[in-house]
């Protein structure tokens, strides 16, 4: 509560600075970023794809399908493997391969999270995520999304996971990136606990780094976390609403991610319907986030700011398979291959929908895929903000508009010199991706192999195409490379040898 008031204050002294930048500022959209963390493509009952599958009918998420009925759904949206390079690319615009924010952050500042390797050393990266000064092991970011719109008259508000820099960095506080309130965001990038009756995992001589600030008013009482955030976020929309000011919201879900707690307002049904303790457990996790989403929607309709209000809705990246969840490993985002951490489809591929009152048209949907360095520019132009400086992203307000106007001929690209844990299979280590058009090109580095994709007629990546269109790999891999030079990406280095691994063109001439 005192970084809300110390928040509110703050606004209030700089309320003249702000006033008379664009016209009538209260008309200009509110914008609500509902970010979910390690949700997958599959975990819904609202389908992404072409028709309900096996997994929809797993979920129980009635207020993802009034969203899609609302707003436009992308079949196609595409983020980074792991978390961290993910929200650092939605505060800047810029991709990972540039960023060299490659790899999940460590709450120890300079400290690499890569699993050891006997082969292969990941590159110099930026361990510490992205900063607003530029400091050691960082990205600077000197405008940060949350900054240009606060500098632009929103009242911006955080609320959740951030997972943005290391302790004591500037990026480990949203409000150095221009938020001017933050409640429970911080360096942690999950959660000690989900329970209000545990605290959040703040109690004496058993609290850990990833206990959850900033939720004192919950302690002791049966309150799940999800639920916490969404009425903290709520209480926090008060303010603008009130003094009709626009505000851009960041609502940042703890949830689905590790741990796996059930949420008891849900779980029983789930444990009924057979699902064994750990995926009963994580479709309570996926109802509760629902749960919040319908609420912010309740909340915004009630108010009257509804018709004004930009939401979109995305996860981080792909649902977890390769460990930590129930039933067979990789069978968790099926018919997507692998999950969070591998290159392939179900590490990568993940929910998105806009709902925009008056512009989207309701219940649409595309086929345009759009990528995560691509949220920046879009929420600069539904803001009326102008772009200053050259990013990575372009902005899909156009597909926003005009849904059937597939935009297919930029290269996307997904680079993960790292390795996460243990298994290495399925892309989990030493691996990045590029789409383009239909095609897609899967770079296993330790293994110097390519692969390719018909993404239209092979969903799930099992038929590596690469031998029988020599030609086709060859253009691919040339224009990759050249992207990943533009960007200035790195590559691990051979322990042997100490020299990087080869771009992929070099596989192919």
């Amino acid at each position: 509560m005192m970084r809300l008031f110390t928040g509110i204050v703050l606004l209030l002294l700089t309320t003249a600075t702000v006033a008379g930048q664009g016209k009538n500022p209260g008309q200009r959209p509110n914008i609500i970023l509902f970010l979910v963390d390690d949700m997958g493509w599959m975990d819904t009952s609202q389908p992404f794809g072409d028709s309900v599958m096996a997994l929809n009918r797993r979920f129980h998420t009635p207020n993802m399908e009034r969203m899609a009925k609302e707003g436009l759904l992308f079949h196609q949206a595409y983020v980074n493997p792991v978390c961290t390079p993910t929200r650092t690319t939605l505060m800047s615009g810029m991709s990972a391969a540039r960023t060299h924010i490659t790899n999940w952050t460590s709450i120890t500042p300079g400290t690499p999270t890569d699993f050891k390797d006997d082969q292969l050393q990941a590159p110099r990266w930026n361990v510490s995520g992205l900063s607003t000064t530029n400091e050691p092991n960082t990205y600077f970011c000197a405008r940060p999304l949350a900054r240009l719109l606060k500098d632009a008259g929103y009242f911006t508000i955080h609320v959740g996971k951030a997972h943005w820099g290391s302790l004591g960095t500037s990026g480990s506080d949203p409000m150095n990136l221009g938020f001017v309130v933050n409640i429970a965001g911080a360096s942690l990038g999950h959660p000690q606990s989900y329970y209000g009756q545990q605290n959040f995992g703040n109690m004496p001589g058993k609290t850990t780094f990833n206990a959850v600030p900033d939720l004192q008013a919950f302690y002791g009482k049966d309150t799940f976390l999800t639920e916490a955030l969404t009425q903290k976020a709520m209480a926090a929309m008060d303010f603008p609403i009130a003094n009709k000011k626009p505000f851009f919201l960041y609502l940042g879900h703890y949830a689905v991610h590790l741990p796996i707690q059930p949420d008891k307002r849900f779980v029983d049904k789930y444990l009924a319907a057979g699902l064994d303790a750990t995926e009963a457990a994580y479709a309570s996790l996926i109802e509760g986030m629902d749960k919040s989403l319908g609420d912010i929607m309740h909340y915004l309709k009630e108010r009257g700011v509804e018709k004004n209000t930009v939401v979109v809705f995305m996860s981080d990246n792909g649902g977890l398979a390769n460990t930590g969840r129930g039933g067979e490993r990789n069978t968790q985002n099926l018919p997507l291959r692998a999950g969070k951490g591998s290159p392939y489809e179900g590490g990568i591929r993940v929910p998105l929908m806009v709902k925009w009152p008056g512009v989207v048209k309701p219940g649409t949907k595309t086929n345009s895929y759009v990528s995560a360095e691509d949220f920046f520019p879009t929420v600069l132009e539904i803001a009326g903000v102008p772009l200053k400086t050259a990013i990575d992203g372009v902005s899909y307000v156009p597909v926003l508009k005009n849904p059937s106007g597939v935009r297919n001929g930029r290269p996307l690209l997904f680079h993960y010199p790292n390795r996460w844990t243990a298994n290495e299979d399925e892309g989990y280590a030493w691996s990045g991706a590029m789409r383009l058009g239909k095609w897609k090109l899967v770079y296993l580095m330790k293994q110097q192999k390519l692969e390719l994709y018909d993404m239209e007629k092979d969903l799930a990546e099992q038929h590596d195409l690469a031998a029988s269109h020599q030609q086709q790999l060859k253009a691919l891999a040339k224009r990759w490379t050249l992207e990943l030079k533009r960007r200035g990406a790195q590559m691990p280095v051979w322990k042997n040898s100490n020299k990087p691994v080869v771009w992929p063109d070099e596989l192919v001439r």
